[in-house]
């Protein structure tokens, strides 16, 4: 059953996905907040076709520290799903997302007209220098960035691997968010089998600027392994 439920779900979701994709083009000559809400609007799909077809559901806690204004956010990444959630639960949500995804047709289009900020792995120093002034911009622009501080996706329960990314964006004078998650136990990263359950994504209480970087990369690390540790735990 879970074969066949996954299957359909997967089905769904490249078909409203390239639908989706088709139907925003005319959102590249429109002002950017349109295309963010088209990523909005297809993120709360995404969601309701994984209650519908898969069993799983999503509980969000501690919307209390959802930003409105601008912030930086660093959550856990343990499969796709934690870059939808954001589009669906953010009011201006900006990515830190890698320069392959740019290449995909249709996505990295949106991504680059949404004004998600695309950095280089490979760069080093100038990546963070790219990093730093776009994520200023952004900031001043009063959006909430995102980045992923293992900056790929990591296997449920695994040892954490934690990049110097986060602590840069940190360093511009931002509130940090840390957000836990058990959505790997869900929805795993490789294959297409969605396990029935509750995915959660926990906003946990932010971390105020002014720390040093590795003070502050030991507390968010400990914070973001405590809070997913404790979901793991709690098989739910």
């Amino acid at each position: 059953m879970i074969l066949l439920r996954s299957i359909a779900f997967t089905a769904v979701f490249y078909v409203c996905s390239a639908a989706g994709a088709i139907l925003m083009i005319p959102l590249l000559l429109a002002p950017r907040t349109w295309t963010i809400a088209a990523f909005r609007g297809w993120a709360k799909c995404v969601i309701w076709a994984l209650d519908v077809f898969c069993g799983v559901k999503l509980e969000v806690r501690g919307r209390e520290h959802i930003p409105a204004g601008p912030a930086l956010l660093a959550p856990k990444h343990q499969c796709l799903f934690d870059t939808i959630v954001p589009l669906a639960l953010l009011p201006d949500c900006c990515q830190v997302m890698k320069k392959e995804l740019v290449a995909i047709p249709f996505y990295g289009w949106y991504a680059l007209k949404s004004g998600m900020i695309v950095v280089d792995r490979e760069g080093a120093a100038k990546t963070m220098r790219k990093l730093l002034a776009d994520g200023r911009g952004r900031l001043a622009e009063g959006r909430q960035l995102l980045i992923f501080p293992e900056g790929h996706r990591m296997a449920p329960g695994s040892a954490p691997d934690y990049k110097p990314g986060v602590a840069a964006l940190y360093s511009l004078g931002v509130a940090c968010v840390p957000v836990a998650t058990n959505s790997g136990t869900h929805w795993p990263a490789h294959g297409f089998l969605r396990h029935p359950g509750t995915i959660v994504v926990e906003f946990l209480e932010p971390i105020q600027p002014g720390l040093k970087r590795p003070a502050f990369m030991r507390e968010l690390e400990n914070r973001i392994e405590t809070a997913s540790n404790a979901l793991l735990a709690a098989k739910v």
